[in-house]
Order: C-alpha cells, then sequence, then structure tokens
C-alpha cells in the first residue's frame, strides 16, 4: 500500500495547516479508511476553546475522515476530488468529555453505508488506545 501523509492527506481534502486533523493513512478500500492522528495533544491545536479539546470535536475528525476516503477513491480512479458539505450528523454518542489529556493516538473507521452520484453517508468510529471515544453517522451533499 502507498503510504498517505499529512501531506498527502492535505493535497485531498479543504482543511489546510493545523486544520487538517489526520496524521497517516494506516489502510484503505473502496468501502472504508482508517486513520491515525497524535494532533489532539497540541497545546495550540485550532480547535481547543479554554484550554481544551472538547469530545464533540471527534465529530469533524469524522467528517475529514470521510473526505480523505473521498480523496483517495477519486485518486485511484484517476479523477478529482468534489467537494463536498456535511448536511447531517446523526446517531453520534460521544462516551468522554474531552480528547486533548489522552495520551495515545486517535484512530478512525469511517465506512461507506450509502451513496449516490450527489450525496453520501458514512458511519465512522474514533477510538484511542481501544477505547471507544465516539461514533455516529454523517451525510454530505458533493457539489460538481
Amino acid at each position: 500500500m502507498t503510504k498517505f501523509d499529512r501531506d498527502a492527506i492535505a493535497s485531498m481534502i479543504p482543511h489546510q495547516g493545523a486544520m487538517c486533523l489526520w496524521d497517516t493513512v494506516v489502510a484503505w478500500d473502496a468501502a472504508s479508511v482508517t486513520l491515525r492522528s497524535a494532533g489532539h495533544r497540541a497545546p495550540d491545536h485550532p480547535l481547543r476553546s479554554d484550554d481544551r479539546l472538547r469530545a464533540l470535536h471527534l465529530c469533524e475528525y469524522g467528517a475529514q475522515a470521510m473526505a480523505v476516503h473521498g480523496g483517495l477513491r477519486a485518486r485511484q480512479a484517476g479523477g478529482r476530488v468534489r467537494p463536498g458539505m456535511l448536511v447531517a450528523l446523526r446517531g453520534v454518542h460521544l462516551h468522554v468529555a474531552r480528547i486533548d489529556d489522552l495520551a495515545g493516538d486517535l484512530e478512525c473507521v469511517a465506512e461507506v453505508l450509502v451513496e449516490s452520484d450527489d450525496s453520501q453517508q458514512y458511519a465512522f468510529r474514533i477510538s484511542c488506545d481501544g477505547v471507544l471515544l465516539a461514533e455516529g453517522r454523517a451525510a454530505v451533499m458533493l457539489g460538481a
């Protein structure tokens, strides 16, 4: 498998700099992607407030995992990444209150549930050291 590091990930998603939340693609296929990140511990994380990074922000990690998967699939097909807009979050369960105090890396598995020409729905699960932190579903409308 070709290694996809932070620079490769940033080339596939609209988020740049510190807002590119994933560090590496661990594995992927047409149906799912697994990513890893250590950035949640950074004191200058762009989503921190009141010196904390709340678990709610794991929804953004999940959405970016979807975007990375779309980018990987587009690259494999020889096409360009279509821009997307997050339109819904469903069934989100946060199992912790914050994530900046976690010593291990975050790991996300995002899986395609349903897709059409204009939209996609994914399930995502984010864990740290084997402990589930957040899970849910997200829907994206795709642009031209």
